[in-house]
């Protein structure tokens, strides 16, 4: 190799590196995010910045809507009155919905709300004993004289109809044969999805529709 041709390739090989070096530093730059919490997005310092805010999400404060999720997170160890709106626009976990831990990630604009590109939820997994539950067949063919009572309701969730809180249904729950239309806008545990055996606790309303003010995985005994 000569040394007009060792020159050349010394000089692209360093070409190569500082490139290289700059888009790694341009993409790490835009992609890191600064966490912080509820109280000081709401400073007022971080404006423009991309920030991640850990926080519980505010009851009924969602709305879902085109594709686009509205919601505000509160410190659960802060001041709970101090609340931080966020926008997210992006498929949005079945386990969504009152009382989970979001964890955000995005701008905060100059209005104060976080335009989120990212979201993780989290809610821990719970189980409960199936004693003293009914399955959906028994509920439905003892419907009126259970209507407006507390019960506990025993079965699978059913493929396919699981969704995210601030629809008129959950999910489906199905047991013996019969299935049954669940309400619920709390959060899921994570490990619930597609034929999750769980414990749904609630009342059988007169709409034709199980309420529900807990759920939980069924315990394996």
């Amino acid at each position: 190799m000569n040394k007009q041709v060792k020159k050349r390739l010394i000089i692209v090989t360093l070409l190569i590196i500082i490139v290289a070096a700059v888009v790694l530093t341009y993409v790490g730059s835009g992609s890191s995010a600064k966490t912080i919490t509820v109280a000081e997005a709401k400073s007022g310092s971080y404006v423009n910045q991309r920030i991640q805010v850990s926080g519980t999400v505010v009851d009924d404060s969602f709305v879902n809507k085109d594709s686009t999720l509205t919601f505000s997170i509160f410190d659960p160890s802060g001041d709970p009155k101090q609340t931080l709106p966020v926008v997210f626009e992006g498929p949005v976990s079945a386990t969504f919905g009152n009382g989970i831990v979001a964890i955000c990630t995005g701008k905060l604009d100059d209005q104060g709300i976080l335009r989120a590109s990212e979201m993780v939820t989290k809610c821990p997994s719970k189980y409960e004993s199936a004693e003293g539950s009914v399955t959906a067949e028994y509920l439905l063919e003892n419907s009126d004289r259970l209507v407006g009572q507390e019960l506990k309701l025993a079965g699978y969730v059913k493929a396919g109809t699981l969704v995210a809180a601030g629809q008129s249904e959950r999910f489906i729950i199905y047991s013996q044969g019969g299935e049954v239309p669940v309400a619920y806008d709390g959060a899921l545990p994570d490990d619930v999805k597609d034929e999750s055996s769980i414990i749904v606790t609630g009342v059988w309303a007169d709409s034709g529709r199980f309420e529900a003010t807990d759920i939980a995985l069924k315990e394996v005994q």
